[in-house]
């Protein structure tokens, strides 16, 4: 089912060169320093109940495409936020989703899947309709021996670290699980603050609240700022590298501390309109860098997204739905008031993602090419593909060069599919790379020190693991 080539050059002495350089590193471990795997999964190390909950059910990727021709997500058991009903039968909703499977032909999502059946259950069978059931009842079956539980998987995907990405308010008690357990994978947190600095956010007053209160503080503009500072202390207790900040946009302020404070206090009483909700974000990614000089901690940006697109979905089934749509994003003007305040810092990392591909060559490669703290992250989301990371390496490299990239990370909820994704960035790499020997544009004995530094050395340096 997995071509040996997949993903090389055509050409026959680039596709040589391409595997030459894949064979020295694709063996190496797989950092995984951000992504939304369940940290409960390692700390009870129960098994996976079943195929449709590990393949289907948490795949936004997955259920998107089916929703797209007219498959409703409660026939693929994604639990209805209104109380309605959804299916329950893990086999009715296997069969559908194999079935349908034609319907991800030349997508990543196909890659990452039969990745996972083939190198992980060691089906190489294509689904469909036919093999729905013998294919469930293999994976079912696996799937109830302890070497497939969650840490004895972690283990043979050679993992070195993964990090989960956890609410500013979590008790991390599955983290502090993990601890005390005694067993030796690296499972971290990352900082993740979004319900308390959106004053857009459902319930955002109640929520600063409560943070304020988990770290003793009033909930005041210093206060508030203080009970940030105590709870990334608390998640760097259990790890934690990096914080992660999903904003609509890439806005960021530099505000003096009294309009700071006023802006806080109206979106306290939720008196913010959408143009000031919008700079208290962006006044909070500016603080937030700043305590980053303090503490450590990466500063990570995933701006552009319009989340949620579909009210009737959200009311349905609630958040993170597959109705998240990429959106055009500034980062020349919009990172501006950031880099004025702290750009120029060396030992801060501030790593932006787009979903504005066009802002590549344009913005975010000329951006990171000249201000130190800046560094580019990897593609995102609907471009973690073949032609999106082709893409990217040929935009950026001329202008921001490799070593202001940040390596690869998966991102995703999908644990089986982590080494299936760092397989493609790896095969993807090594094909642009051979490329460039093949052109004249690097020595031959430069590639794979790069080709390691992609797969290995930029994220353990740039994450601090």
């Amino acid at each position: 089912m997995l071509d040996d080539d997949r993903l090389f050059p055509a050409e026959p002495s680039l596709r040589s060169l391409a595997r030459d350089l894949y064979e020295g590193i694709k063996a190496l471990p797989i950092l995984s320093p951000h992504g939304h795997t369940d940290p409960r999964w390692f700390a009870e190390d129960q098994p996976f109940p079943g195929p449709a909950e590990l393949f289907v059910i948490p795949d936004h990727y997955v259920f998107r495409m089916l929703c797209s021709q007219g498959i409703p997500l409660e026939s693929l058991g994604v639990p209805r936020a209104d109380g309605g009903k959804t299916e329950t039968d893990g086999r009715a909703i296997w069969r559908l989703f194999a079935s349908n499977w034609h319907l991800f032909r030349a997508t990543p999502s196909r890659l990452w899947v039969e990745h996972a059946l083939a190198d992980v259950f060691g089906w190489t069978e294509r689904l469909s309709e036919k093999t729905a059931d013998a294919a469930y009842d293999h994976i079912d079956a696996c799937l109830k021996r302890p070497e497939f539980r969650p840490r004895a998987l972690y283990e043979r995907f050679g993992i070195e670290a993964i990090a989960t990405t956890d609410a500013a308010t979590d008790d991390l008690k599955w983290h502090r699980m993990i601890r005390e357990s005694g067993w030796g994978g690296k499972v971290i947190t990352a900082y993740r603050p979004d319900q308390v600095v959106d004053p857009e956010f459902a319930g955002f007053a109640e929520n600063v609240e409560y943070f304020c209160g988990l770290a003793g503080e009033t909930s005041s503009w210093q206060g508030y700022l203080a009970a940030h500072r105590a709870r990334r202390a608390y998640f760097k207790e259990f790890g934690a590298t990096s914080s992660d900040h999903g904003h609509a946009t890439a806005r960021t302020e530099n505000l003096s501390s009294d309009e700071a404070a006023a802006l806080f206090d109206k979106a306290m009483r939720g008196k913010c309109s959408a143009e000031e909700a919008d700079a208290f974000r962006g006044q909070m990614l500016t603080e937030m860098a700043r305590m980053s000089l303090d503490d450590g901690l990466v500063l990570q940006i995933h701006p552009g997204s319009y989340r949620n697109h579909s009210g009737q979905m959200l009311q349905a089934f609630g958040r993170d739905k597959g109705f998240d749509i990429p959106t055009r994003t500034d980062y020349v003007h919009n990172l501006k008031p950031l880099l004025d305040a702290v750009g120029m810092e060396p030992g801060l990392t501030v790593i932006a993602f787009t979903l504005d591909e066009t802002s590549y060559g344009r913005e975010l490669a000329p951006l990171a090419g000249v201000y130190p703290a800046l560094k580019l992250g990897p593609p995102w989301w609907f471009f973690d593909s073949y032609e999106g990371m082709k893409r990217f390496r040929e935009t950026a490299t001329e202008t921001a060069g490799f070593y202001n990239t940040v390596g690869f990370n998966d991102d995703t909820r999908a644990f089986c599919s982590i080494p299936a994704r760092h397989d493609v960035a790896r095969r993807v790499d090594c094909a642009y790379l051979a490329t460039l020997v093949g052109t004249g544009r690097l020595d031959a004995d430069e590639a794979p020190e790069v080709a390691r530094d992609l797969a290995y050395g930029l994220a353990k340096q740039a994450y601090k693991l």
